[in-house]
């Protein structure tokens, strides 16, 4: 396929940047900074079941897999030692409203200020890379601050290594049950793209938002001293705009690791308020799994402030899909129905400052769902 036809193919979802007919034009090559082979082939997966082809470019602007280098994923799901969980009513809230009143936007906005001040954090690029260890190194910095010291013997964070350069974090608080193996997990996307991946790409909404989201949970979570009955993992995954390829490649190693993932929830997206419509949250209903994305929807009516809406954003829209395809449960909660969520992303629009829609009141409630979700399914042990 062409690179123009490519670009006409991703013109149709995103608007292109002005100058696009230049790059028909004259021969591509690779500016300083990036590592990004525009010719190599990539095996993507556009829908569930669908027959995979090659292509000739990793970012379509389109919602799709890359599993050019996770073949496997998904293929050990009738695994005999993969049992399902199931949720039952929350019970937790005088153990989790408490935590809600610590939560904050001052942090998210220095956070999401220093965050979107990389010219870029697409996975591929040097500032990709610098802003990831940024967070690693904002995470350790707000671990060593926040966490006592006996709750720090039982947190560890560390880089799942990409071959591209921009690693995924993980952060992990050991639960305390002997016989409970299972994880929870919370996650959101750290990486950002513009439609032509050389130009800048703030990224504050997409998945700027999503990353302080869960980080304001995280440290809500030390402030109160929180220690899990069962693991809680926070997730920061690279290169979701190159097809889920981050959030793939930890999902097939838990998996072929029979490592036993409760549950999943994903933050992509978590700021946006269209202007003249309903404040509330999105949940999402398709390629989800329904009893995680049903005790979802009873987290956000006991604890956010806001209303939820049943929304859809189709196939490998975001990494729960990994997961999902990995036979784990998981949800997806975004900041609106998505035909109301923020359109100036994968832009140089997608700034914190480009209009008041952009609201860190919004993300609070967000802040609130990942505290929430951690909680009740982590256990709390006094």
């Amino acid at each position: 396929m062409k690179l123009s036809i490519v670009l006409s193919l991703a013109s149709l979802a995103f608007t292109a940047p002005p100058s696009l007919d230049k790059f028909e034009q004259q021969p591509l090559t690779v500016q300083d900074g990036f590592d990004l082979d525009l010719n190599a082939q990539r095996l993507i997966q556009l829908a569930e079941g669908q027959a995979s082809e090659w292509i000739e470019l990793k970012a379509l602007g389109l919602k799709f897999f890359d599993i050019t280098d996770n073949q496997d994923l998904g293929n050990g799901i009738q695994s005999p030692a993969r049992v399902k969980s199931s949720f039952p009513p929350p019970n937790a809230t005088e153990k989790v409203i408490p935590i809600l009143k610590t939560l904050s936007t001052q942090g998210p906005k220095e956070n999401l200020e220093k965050f979107t001040s990389f010219r870029t954090r697409y996975y591929r690029s040097d500032t990709g890379r610098a802003s990831q260890k940024w967070l690693l190194s904002r995470i350790s910095e707000i671990t060593a601050k926040t966490a006592s010291a006996s709750l720090q013997k039982l947190i560890t964070f560390r880089e799942f290594k990409h071959s591209w350069g921009q690693n995924s974090v993980i952060v992990r608080i050991q639960g305390s049950s002997t016989t409970d193996d299972g994880i929870v997990i919370v996650g959101a996307h750290q990486d950002s793209t513009n439609l032509w991946p050389f130009l800048p790409a703030p990224g504050a909404d997409d998945d700027g938002s999503g990353s302080v989201t869960i980080l304001e949970s995280y440290r809500a979570l030390l402030a109160a001293d929180y220690r899990p009955v069962r693991t809680i993992e926070f997730h920061w995954y690279s290169a979701e705009e190159g097809g889920l390829l981050g959030s793939q490649a930890v999902a097939q190693d838990y998996a072929a690791n029979s490592v036993n993932v409760i549950a999943m929830s994903q933050f992509d997206m978590t700021a946006w308020v269209k202007r003249g419509t309903r404040e509330e949250a999105g949940i999402i209903i398709d390629y989800v799994d329904p009893d995680l994305t049903n005790f979802n929807m009873q987290l956000v009516d006991l604890y956010m402030d806001i209303p939820f809406v049943q929304t859809q954003c189709g196939y490998a829209c975001s990494d729960h899909a990994s997961w999902r395809k990995a036979g784990y449960p998981s949800t997806f909660t975004i900041e609106s129905s998505f035909e109301n969520s923020n359109k100036n992303i994968h832009s140089v629009n997608d700034r914190i400052d480009v209009s008041e829609e952009f609201s860190f009141e919004h993300m609070l409630e967000f802040s609130k769902l990942a505290v929430a979700f951690a909680v009740e399914l982590g256990g709390y042990t006094d």
